[in-house]
């Protein structure tokens, strides 16, 4: 069983999860996101609460394009603009799955960041396999899915690829548009 997830339906599950976090009314400074499924989340989020993101790269699943899981590797550095991290901490990524990251990014963070107060998760999609509950999420799935997300294009797409696709982009918007003839113009 797969979900195939629009640009839209994804936008707009970002939203109900923001407002879900918002209506919990939890102060929070501080938005870690996961890389590279949090990324969109924890941006828009950032965005909403005119919070700072800070983003931590994980990585595991590698082989069968993308589908198997393999050692989750958790960077040893994390990227943020503000100068100290937050002691408060929303923790964002697209989905639980597993729950293995995760679980092993919430259990790690206060044990590399000792001054982190309070953490939370929050993400998109809950699968029912997990081994790890989100505090937040928009979508419980019973059936565990494989999600198909609107920017999953890009796996594949590679740059020798991008002429010819953004040609067709262009020729079909053209085709599209109306055409205003001379007797129409004011």
């Amino acid at each position: 069983m797969s979900l195939h997830i629009s640009w839209e339906e994804y936008n707009a599950l970002v939203e109900r999860l923001a407002l879900q976090v918002h209506e919990s009314g939890w102060p929070f400074n501080q938005i870690i996101c996961i890389a590279r499924g949090g990324l969109r989340v924890g941006d828009v989020i950032s965005r909403i609460f005119e919070l700072p993101l800070a983003i931590l790269s994980t990585h595991s699943y590698t082989a069968e394009g993308g589908t198997l899981r393999g050692q989750l590797v958790i960077a040893e550095h994390m990227t943020m603009t503000a100068p100290r991290l937050g002691e408060r901490v929303l923790l964002v990524d697209d989905m639980v799955d597993s729950g293995h990251t995760l679980e092993a990014v919430f259990k790690q963070l206060p044990q590399r960041f000792q001054h982190i107060q309070a953490l939370r998760t929050a993400v998109l999609w809950y699968k029912a396999a997990s081994v790890f509950k989100p505090d937040y999420y928009v979508s419980y799935l019973p059936d565990n899915p494989w999600i198909h997300q609107p920017f999953e294009v890009y796996d594949t797409l590679r740059p020798q690829q991008l002429k010819p696709r953004v040609d067709g982009a262009r020729t079909e918007r053209v085709r599209q548009s109306p055409v205003e003839s001379p007797s129409t113009k004011p």
